[in-house]
């Protein structure tokens, strides 16, 4: 089996998570967040779209982790985002910073939006 050296370039990680928290590159960050590949910033939640439609030129699809378990989200929120032209993925929490992370390794223009566990 041939491994991998993984790479982030200059973009933000996320490093782990746990009840109520993620660590993205090192920092610990408490309630939902916003990982964009140049940076970290809250997140009010399924009310909050405008917070990832200010940087819709950034990325091509956000994943959206919902917690502990895959729910579906509220249509107003998904619906303004592909508007925007942005894909929509959700998922659970954990699987949402794994698939981030893989994709951000490869260069894909990826954000990810997550609710903590």
């Amino acid at each position: 089996m041939r491994l991998n050296e993984i790479r982030y370039n200059d973009s933000v990680p996320i490093d782990g998570y746990g009840p109520g928290f993620f660590r993205i590159g090192g920092t610990i960050i408490r309630g939902p967040v916003l990982v964009f590949p140049t940076g970290v910033a809250g997140w009010d939640g399924f009310t909050d779209s405008a917070a990832i439609l200010d940087r819709a030129g950034d990325v091509d699809v956000v994943f959206v982790g919902t917690g502990a378990e895959t729910a579906h989200l509220p249509a107003d929120f998904r619906e303004a985002l592909e508007a925007a032209g942005i894909g929509v993925e959700s998922m659970a929490s954990p699987a949402a910073c794994r698939t981030y992370n893989v994709l951000l390794s490869e260069g894909r223009r990826v954000a990810v939006a997550l609710i903590p566990i």
